[in-house]
């Protein structure tokens, strides 16, 4: 098999470093593109080292889908006048386990992720790997080439997932979103290539806003069981932090709906102990818990994740009215109450930074909803999908690279607005989509 290598002249030599090295650091540690760059093709797994030079990213070849990462770095003197060989590390590695690594490796609180070097990466692998994807970029004329900015590179409807196969290629798994904004006749299908992606970018984040002191307590989901809910990319989750952070999950629903009396022996049982617990599922049914008038005062260090806001209710029930709710209810003071934005569309999540400024100190900073550094949220004028100025209403647009398997840029129907480094949503766009989202089906239509 052949790979295209591109090799980076060394800006300067690098002693004690003539060996091969795992981690793109080195190429972070050289600052700025270095000049000198050539192909050179290689088979197999070896490759010919480049006198006076430094081995950068390597390519893989289009046709096999595969993206390798080698870092060999040869101080110039001792290269220099040698032909000297080296074995390339991760050469059947995709570029979607490469960022699933490289996710892990920087994590949630990363500073300086390099965002909008992998959002090239991934908008190219994506315009040669989806076919409807590319089509659409196509008839507005943009490509890999063209793209100047990462903010230019083209969104996709949130509905289109209810239209067309959005998939670079075989998926794992197909989620699909809950049915309860469009019907169920049309709900979303977001084909997932690689489960270790949306684990590596969905566990860390979790941790990071709802387990900041990294204790790790029992779980107890207001949802179906894996088996009951394989489509759920949220079920996927909670059983995925049941496993890595917490000690178990229990499932407190089944295909009749919420096992209500079993959900509030087992808060009685943890109440009566001392037992802390996570408590995770729809905000719906929590409010449908809450309805009963039945009450509960969980133990210290208790804490509440909550997703979909108004969806499913019965009746509406206001954020403030919600934290209320779970003071009364379950005894859960409103910082441990951690609301998650995400969808089934997206493989990456936001989540209110609350519980995690209370334990880094920072208490008095505004509730809003935070990110991971390798997901990033522009909101657009509904018309022009232009960006709209700081703190002013619009369409949520998230740019999600663990979306790398199907579409990174997805544009929604909610409305939000951008507070300080976070997001606050402020509702969904009323009846027929909004006319910057008509067009963008429009074109996906006519394919």
């Amino acid at each position: 098999m052949r790979q295209h290598i591109i090799w980076r002249e060394l800006a300067e030599p690098v002693p004690g470093l003539d060996g091969l090295l795992e981690a793109t650091q080195v190429l972070e540690r050289q600052g700025e593109p270095l000049p000198g760059i050539g192909e050179r093709l290689v088979e197999g797994n070896r490759f010919a080292v480049a006198r006076h030079g430094i081995l950068g990213t390597a390519l893989g070849d289009q046709i096999h889908g595969l993206v390798v990462q080698g870092i060999l770095v040869g101080h110039t003197r001792s290269l220099a006048g040698c032909a000297c060989r080296g074995e390339l590390l991760g050469s059947s590695v995709s570029l979607l386990a490469e960022l699933a690594a490289t996710i892990r490796a920087a994590g949630p609180a990363a500073r300086g992720f390099p965002f909008e070097r992998w959002a090239w990466r991934v908008f190219e692998y994506q315009y040669e790997r989806n076919p409807a994807y590319r089509q659409l970029c196509d008839r507005r004329g943009i490509s890999p080439r063209t793209v100047a900015r990462w903010q230019d590179i083209p969104a996709v409807p949130a509905a289109a997932f209810r239209q067309a196969d959005l998939a670079c290629g075989p998926a794992e798994a197909v989620f699909r979103s809950s049915g309860t904004t469009a019907g169920d006749g049309m709900r979303s299908r977001h084909a997932v290539p690689s489960l270790d992606l949306y684990r590596a970018s969905a566990v860390p984040t979790f941790a990071h806003f709802l387990l900041p002191d990294a204790v790790r307590l029992p779980m107890l989901a207001l949802l179906p069981p894996p088996e009951l809910a394989p489509a759920s990319s949220l079920v996927r989750m909670c059983a995925w932090v049941g496993e890595e952070l917490c000690t178990g999950v229990e499932w407190f629903a089944d295909d009749t709906g919420l096992r209500r009396d079993a959900l509030q022996a087992r808060l009685v049982a943890a109440a009566d102990s001392g037992e802390a617990v996570v408590l995770a599922g729809p905000t719906a049914a929590f409010a449908a818990l809450f309805e009963s008038g039945w009450r509960v005062r969980l133990g210290p260090g208790s804490r509440l994740m909550d997703t979909g806001g108004a969806k499913g209710m019965c009746r509406p029930l206001s954020r403030a009215g919600f934290l209320r709710a779970c003071w009364h209810h379950l005894g859960l003071a409103a910082y441990w109450c951690v609301n998650e934005y995400g969808m089934s569309e997206l493989c990456s999540q936001r989540y209110e930074s609350v519980l995690h400024e209370r334990f880094a100190g920072a208490s008095l900073a505004p509730r809003r909803l935070l990110a991971p550094p390798w997901l990033r949220t522009r909101v657009l004028d509904p018309d022009t999908l232009e960006e709209v100025s700081a703190g002013a209403p619009g369409l949520l647009c998230h740019h999600d690279l663990a979306n790398a398997g199907s579409v990174a840029v997805v544009l929604t129907d909610d409305l939000g607005r951008a507070v300080d480094d976070g997001i606050a949503v402020l509702g969904r766009v009323p009846g027929a989509p909004a006319r910057g989202c008509g067009l963008l089906l429009r074109e996906l239509d006519e394919r």
